[in-house]
């Protein structure tokens, strides 16, 4: 019996350490095999902010191995799906001709959210169940 290939998805956003994280984590863990997620930036910021880390943890999702990378090396890589997950994203990056389909979910940028740690976790979390949310019902079709 033969395995097929999973789904492949690039999930973009300019500094690549917090949505386009959290899509990346949420999407392969409800593709269950069948999608391999992968996450890049326009102008990837070096890291991983550490409240997208616990917002994902909070759901036990596993966050080991996440690293903020540029999207420069995907471009000719084939893609069944590429989203940006934010405009400056959707602006600033180059076309994807081998992308099968390119979608654009704009979400709020949870790292320039203010106020007390506790206020700007709870961004964090808004903005990880929207994500949830908008890719969950995309894979429902």
């Amino acid at each position: 019996m033969n395995k097929t290939e999973p789904q492949t998805v690039l999930i973009l956003c300019t500094g690549n350490s917090c949505r386009s994280q959290m899509a990346e984590v949420i999407w392969n863990n409800l593709g269950r095999g069948q999608w391999k997620a992968i996450s890049a930036g326009s102008r990837p910021s070096g890291y991983v902010h550490e409240m997208a880390v616990a917002a994902l943890q909070e759901i036990d999702l596993p966050t080991q191995g996440l690293s903020s990378k540029s999207s420069d090396p995907f471009t000719e890589q084939p893609f069944d799906v590429v989203v940006t997950v934010c405009d400056n994203a959707q602006a600033a990056c180059p076309t994807w001709p081998a992308a099968k389909h390119i979608l654009h979910w704009p979400f709020e940028d949870p790292a320039d959210a203010v106020g007390t740690p506790a206020e700007q976790m709870a961004v964090f979390r808004e903005v990880r169940d929207q994500i949830q949310n908008k890719i969950q019902a995309y894979l429902n079709g």
